[in-house]
């Protein structure tokens, strides 16, 4: 898919600008020109915003984004780079730890941090970092952005920025995220000369500062300080295959300057003995294998990898089986599962791998059984959630799936993707009620509150004389309706 800084999105960021500054909007502010000016991130504490004003902010941002960009629900993607960055982030100077992750379909190598604590990632990210620490080095630095809130210390600086540059701003990362990062430029480069001179300045610091802050980061977590120096050269290496654009218009400037600073800055702390996160290279190929088009070359790939690389045979191994099972050679695939389980028998990964396997037999009966097992040991994982929850579907179990993902949804309340399983499984199991129920959640956290109030308003006819039910749905309509007014959607 590829989007657009459309007027519609222009708009809904504009509004949720507006409502984190506490401003009343003019008429003419739902206009947005061609011709838009785009602010740097900025540095430390404003003035301007409080920090649950950037909370609020980010929050509406992600919503509106959601709505724009390829998002990828991969549980177990998502479950690692989740601990991953919460794992940084108490080690990090960040105070509010109210973060969210949105993880974007994107074969780019591209990470942003938002206000408000909206961490986003690129899976294009495992194509590039050789491993985890060096894909931390880059969630370290967006984490010190955030810590220093450099985007409310630029808007401080712009005095005289308007909602509508502030906006750009934000709908510039969509760009990035749908379109790739030369749609991106073109945005910027529409930037006034001057203005781009003086913002370049305050983002070079930025980005210093955020290079220290997440070095400190990373010493902190115990993780190895030359990686940032070691993913510097990966950008830089990975930069010279395009159509390398004014560095001054890039977001993180690589140089040779930044490279070596980053290593003198790495050798002062004691040197440390890098020590590789195996399932970070898990995640690694189930990424390569989601961008390769052509199975059979994957599986043709992968075991050549094997045999050539052999500290990595059992991630290679992984991706082998998880490609057999996409080509439907599932006694093959078999054989390579019961290898990796022999190796490690209760990695989650793996498991998840078998149960996809049994389901693709016939035998979802055999996954139920152990996902319920696995869960009495990890209750609540998600990726052992989810693939229980499809287990149960495939032995026609439906409502017994429903009350799994409800549960599930007090854990992850923020997920959309959950709310919309939900309502697809409560619809199968004739839970009418419940489906608009969830459906309406889903378009609250998509930013669409028309269409949540009009699947609550469904349900309502259908509760009829079950005035408890009835007065439950009342009471959401008017709290959506009354978020709505606030927002001024119209």
């Amino acid at each position: 898919m590829i989007a657009a800084f459309t007027p519609s999105f222009a708009r809904r960021l504009i509004i949720c600008l507006a409502i984190a500054l506490g401003l009343q909007l003019p008429p003419y502010a739902w206009s947005v020109s061609a011709d838009l000016q785009i602010p740097e991130l900025g540095d430390a504490s404003s003035s301007m915003f409080s920090s649950e004003q950037e909370f609020q902010l980010g929050r509406g941002w992600l919503m509106a984004f959601r709505n724009e960009a390829p998002i990828i629900n991969d549980p177990l993607l998502t479950d690692y780079l989740e601990h991953l960055i919460y794992r940084l982030a108490s080690f990090s100077q960040v105070q509010d730890r109210r973060l969210e992750l949105v993880v974007v379909d994107n074969k780019t190598m591209n990470a942003f941090a938002v206000p408000g604590g909206v961490i986003g990632v690129h899976n294009g990210m495992f194509l590039y970092a050789r491993d985890e620490d060096q894909l931390a080095s880059v969630l370290a630095h967006e984490l010190a952005h955030l810590s220093q809130r450099h985007f409310a210390r630029s808007v401080e600086k712009q005095k005289n920025a308007t909602i509508t540059n502030l906006a750009a701003l934000l709908g510039a990362l969509v760009i990035a995220a749908t379109a790739g990062g030369d749609a991106g430029l073109a945005a910027i480069t529409a930037t006034q000369a001057a203005s781009l001179e003086s913002q370049l300045r305050y983002s070079r610091q930025n980005e210093q500062e955020a290079d220290r802050i997440g070095m400190l980061t990373m010493v902190n977590a115990d993780m190895d300080p030359m990686a940032v120096a070691g993913m510097f050269e990966q950008m830089q290496r990975a930069g010279r295959y395009y159509s390398k654009p004014p560095e001054f218009l890039l977001t993180h400037p690589i140089t040779e300057s930044r490279i070596s600073d980053a290593r003198g800055r790495a050798a002062r702390y004691p040197k440390r003995t890098p020590q590789d996160n195996f399932e970070y290279h898990l995640m690694q190929v189930r990424v390569q294998l989601h961008f390769q088009n052509n199975v059979n070359a994957a599986i043709k790939q992968f075991r050549s990898d094997i045999s050539d690389n052999p500290e990595l045979a059992g991630a290679y191994r992984y991706g082998l089986a998880l490609a057999l099972i996409q080509a439907r050679r599932l006694e093959q695939a078999q054989q390579e599962i019961d290898l990796l389980l022999k190796q490690d028998p209760q990695r989650i990964t793996y498991l998840v791998a078998q149960s996809e396997l049994w389901q693709n037999q016939g035998e979802a009966k055999k996954a139920v059984a152990m996902l319920r097992r696995q869960l009495r040991y990890n209750p609540g994982n998600h990726p052992l959630t989810m693939s229980y929850y499809e287990a149960l579907l495939r032995v026609g179990e439906k409502e017994e799936a429903a009350k799994v993902l409800e549960e599930h949804t007090g854990l992850r309340p923020s997920d959309p993707n959950l709310w919309y399983q939900l309502a697809e499984v409560r619809g199968l199991s004739n839970d009418i009620i419940g489906l608009h129920q969830a459906r309406a959640e889903y378009f609250v956290l998509m930013g669409r509150p028309d269409q949540a109030m009009r699947q609550l308003n469904y349900a309502l006819l259908e509760a009829g004389t079950d005035t408890a039910t009835a007065a439950r749905l009342r009471q959401r309509i008017n709290e959506i309706r009354r978020w709505k007014e606030t927002l001024d959607f119209n």
